[in-house]
């Protein structure tokens, strides 16, 4: 019975990994997933066509690559604001300036930045080339990670959290949700709207599950 067999892809120089997927990202959303050629892709990396096809196999797998890429560049920007503002012990009367601190870095550093602009118009646009429709790069990583700390603040005695993930997603419906679905953006930079919205978010979650 004949089997299908499946190509190795390399690893490579991971210099030449950045400049195929700088290259994608940059034509892919000037000129859309159909109308950008490996060849086009290849000639702005500085690279072979057989190098990329090397490094990522077809060029739908390139584009998950890119979107990946700027999803993993979110997650390490939510990780690095947590140990920022929340991993130090908080006390209980700063415990509200702490998760505004917290959001509004988000709002301004990941929400209001270019990388969440791309990676938005890059899903929105190329959904049908993605994996499958609402495809998210960042799944659940950002939930869980800030579900960790809730349960970190409630093992404290700062915060009454059963189940702490219900408790992360609905602080981000809460902080961030309202700003989104009213303003269309969480740039707190840019529109002073922002923070209001984001300070009352954290106000009605501490409402819900403050202990103290």
């Amino acid at each position: 019975m004949p089997t299908t067999k499946t190509k190795t892809l390399r690893e490579g120089s991971t210099q030449k990994r950045a400049a195929i997927l700088a290259a994608a990202r940059e034509l892919f959303l000037a000129d859309g997933f159909d109308r950008s050629s490996v060849d086009a892709i290849a000639a702005r990396a500085e690279v072979s066509k057989r190098t990329v096809y090397d490094y990522f196999g077809d060029k739908q797998t390139l584009l998950q690559a890119v979107v990946d890429t700027i999803g993993q560049s979110m997650i390490t920007t939510v990780r690095r604001t947590l140990d920022d503002t929340l991993s130090d012990p908080v006390e209980a009367a700063d415990l509200e300036d702490a998760l505004v601190t917290f959001s509004m870095r988000i709002a301004t550093d990941m929400l209001g930045s270019a990388e969440y602009a791309t990676l938005q118009r890059l899903v929105r646009a190329e959904s049908g080339h993605l994996p499958h429709q609402g495809y998210n790069s960042m799944a659940d990583t950002p939930d869980e990670a800030l579900a960790e700390r809730f349960a970190a603040l409630a093992a404290a005695g700062l915060l009454h959290v059963p189940d702490p993930r219900l408790a992360a997603d609905q602080f981000i419906a809460l902080a961030f949700g309202v700003t989104l679905d009213r303003l269309g953006s969480a740039n707190a930079t840019e529109d002073t709207r922002v923070r209001p919205l984001v300070v009352e978010g954290v106000r009605t979650f501490l409402r819900a599950y403050r202990t103290v």
